[in-house]
């Protein structure tokens, strides 16, 4: 499995359960309810669309969701164990610490 495969597999892990990653949410998401809140993070837990166009990188790191007429945006980021600096091989979840953030769109 290359790099990007193992990368996806793990963030794809980490979105469908927010397992072994930190799940930020903005403050924008959050003025909409927790009702609402919850729905968006279901959404973004069963995101499945990924193409060539809105992941050229094969790493299922960022998508796009619409929630009733909302943009929202999920992204992943990788950092080192002590969330000091970038993980130096985010393959590697001895050494890498997952946030996934989910925002509106104008807050990206």
């Amino acid at each position: 499995m290359d790099d990007a495969a193992k990368i996806a597999a793990l963030n794809d892990l980490a979105r469908q359960t927010f397992m072994d990653c930190r799940v930020v949410v903005t403050q924008g998401i959050q003025s909409l309810g927790e009702v609402v809140t919850a729905e968006i993070s279901a959404a973004v837990q069963s995101f499945d669309a990924f193409t060539a166009d809105n992941d050229p990188y094969a790493e299922h790191d960022f998508g796009k969701i619409t929630h009733a007429g909302t943009a929202v945006f999920w992204q992943f980021s990788y950092y080192d164990l002590d969330f000091t600096m970038h993980s130096p091989d985010p393959t590697d979840t001895a050494v890498t610490a997952r946030v996934l953030t989910i925002m509106l769109a104008e807050e990206y």
